[in-house]
């Protein structure tokens, strides 16, 4: 090991310098000389041997043993490589997102005022006088007309004023960093003005400007252009990817989630990488991509950061609705019901060494991060266990009420309840007939608590998609399972993969001959 290394650790450090030898003006009197091999004390054979450059190979030093030293290079790790603080995170509050379908769900009318209390609050705060029009514009207006959340015009007209000003002082501010600064202050301005735009949630352009675009989006777009940082670039991104789960506009989600993904893929940093995990396992859910958001949310759990996003309950809530959806017995016992994250939030069977893990994550704007009352766990925990369990009757009660509990009160979660509910009857059902060859009706009623003709009407919706393979017998009250023969379903698969490839070579063929008899 060079010796200048050592010196610059032992000015940083110098007990942790004491872990290595020390450099050739501080060597021992027989270094340089041929000595006898040294023997290393018994008791000391788990300990590491650090030589230096200059020392024969035969000599050694005793390493202290006090446990809190470490090597330098672990004690001295620079933050370099771990990236830089996220940007652009601020805006926008997902948080208001959920109030928002609250107040414009009428099922959930007891939210209603909680909902328009916040939303007001948050309105005035940060004079959002286009998402204030957004909401409850006299004919743009999203929410249902009997809202708590009223049109005022006055109050209207006020908020935009303060943007008017508010948007000229960055005009202004980016004029003057333009003109007599640097190109790190031209950023600067235009990423504070791309979040102006985002505060306030001006998204649609005025019918003057011919641009089909978002004022925000447009904004952040300009920003990425002019920035070198990588870090920066993918921060952008994911604000942008906000702004599209804000308004719920798929097209800008997904776009800008391919573009995350690349530039992750790149070189991004650790807390990058597992940020966008999470941004694509919700926008897999929103999707109804239930298998592929599973693995991305369990593996979220063990290092979340995104808490501009969800907090971590919410985060736990999908990761264990996704899991209970998609997920093998063996998957589901081993990642979910024995998740040390999950028994963090689960409460019957909560680690004592996790019990903080997921309290108080609060957005910047000072609400809680995706505002959404989740209540006791207890329907998600039993839902869980009983499937794992086949406590099939008190399985259907859990069901009934993560639906009511979670699902319907949930933006993401709720477009998409009613399958959720019915592919989870279906699991229940295929997971019984696995352990028997016939059956009768009213043994699966009995199983599930509910009666022979809700069995019957229920199985029968799932027999002719292959949901379920079996046949009713109504006549004689049973049900036959016949189990699909995997060799022919792998045959018909080969057969299925071999035809499409003929088809393309076909084509391929002609192509081929076309040009060649252009050419000729």
């Amino acid at each position: 090991m060079p010796s200048a290394f050592i010196n610059s650790h032992r000015e940083a450090d110098p007990v942790a310098s004491n872990w290595y030898l020390s450099d050739t003006k501080r060597a021992p009197s027989y270094i340089g000389t041929r000595q006898p091999r040294a023997r290393k004390p018994a008791h000391l054979d788990h300990q590491p041997f650090y030589p230096t450059s200059n020392a024969p190979r035969y000599s050694w030093r005793e390493p202290p043993r006090h446990p809190s030293l470490r090597p330098p290079s672990i004690l001295h790790t620079s933050t370099a490589n771990m990236g830089s603080d996220p940007q652009y995170n601020k805006y926008p509050d997902l948080s208001l997102a959920q109030h928002i379908y609250q107040l414009a769900t009428p099922s959930l009318s007891s939210y209603h005022d909680k909902s328009a209390t916040v939303l007001l609050e948050s309105i005035q705060k940060t004079s959002a006088a286009p998402l204030f029009k957004y909401l409850v514009g006299p004919t743009e207006g999203i929410l249902p007309k009997g809202s708590p959340l009223k049109w005022d015009e006055k109050f209207y007209e006020e908020l935009k004023e303060k943007n008017e000003k508010e948007l000229q002082e960055w005009e202004e501010k980016l004029k003057d960093a333009e003109e007599k600064a640097g190109e790190t202050e031209v950023v600067e301005a235009m990423g504070g003005k791309a979040e102006f735009w985002t505060r306030i949630g001006e998204k649609v352009l005025t019918m003057s400007d011919l641009r089909e675009q978002e004022k925000a989006v447009a904004a952040y777009n300009d920003v990425f252009e002019k920035t070198a940082s990588l870090g920066a670039k993918i921060d952008i991104v994911l604000a942008t990817i906000r702004v599209g789960m804000f308004f719920d506009d798929k097209a800008i989600i997904q776009k800008n989630t391919e573009k995350a993904t690349q530039l992750v893929e790149s070189g991004g940093d650790w807390d990058r990488r597992n940020r966008l995990k999470t941004y694509r396992a919700i926008n897999h859910l929103t999707l109804r991509a239930y298998n592929a958001a599973a693995p991305l949310l369990l593996d979220s759990l063990s290092t979340f950061t995104s808490t501009e996003i969800c907090t971590y309950e919410t985060l736990v809530m999908y990761a264990v609705l996704a899991g209970v959806i998609s997920l093998s017995r063996r998957d589901l016992k081993a990642r979910v019901i024995d998740g040390a994250e999950v028994l963090a939030v689960f409460g019957s069977r909560k680690d004592s060494n996790m019990g903080d893990a997921g309290v108080g994550i609060m957005t910047e704007t000072g609400y809680q991060a995706h505002d959404l009352d989740l209540g006791s766990f207890s329907p998600l925990e039993g839902l869980v266990n009983n499937f794992y369990e086949a406590k099939y009757s008190d399985y259907f009660v859990n069901l009934a009420e993560v639906e009511e509990q979670f699902l319907r009160k949930d933006r993401v979660l709720a477009p998409h309840r009613r399958w959720y509910v019915r592919e989870m009857r279906r699991r229940g059902y295929a997971q019984l007939l696995e352990s028997y060859r016939t059956i009768e009706l009213q043994t699966v009623a009995n199983h599930f608590g509910v009666s022979v003709d809700f069995v019957d009407r229920d199985m029968s919706s799932f027999i002719p998609s292959q949901g379920l393979n079996c046949t009713i017998d109504r006549v004689n009250g049973s049900i036959e399972t016949n189990r699909p023969d995997t060799k022919n379903k792998q045959y018909q698969e080969v057969i299925k993969h071999g035809d499409q490839l003929l088809t393309k070579l076909q084509k391929f063929g002609q192509a081929v001959r076309v040009r060649g008899s252009e050419r000729v």
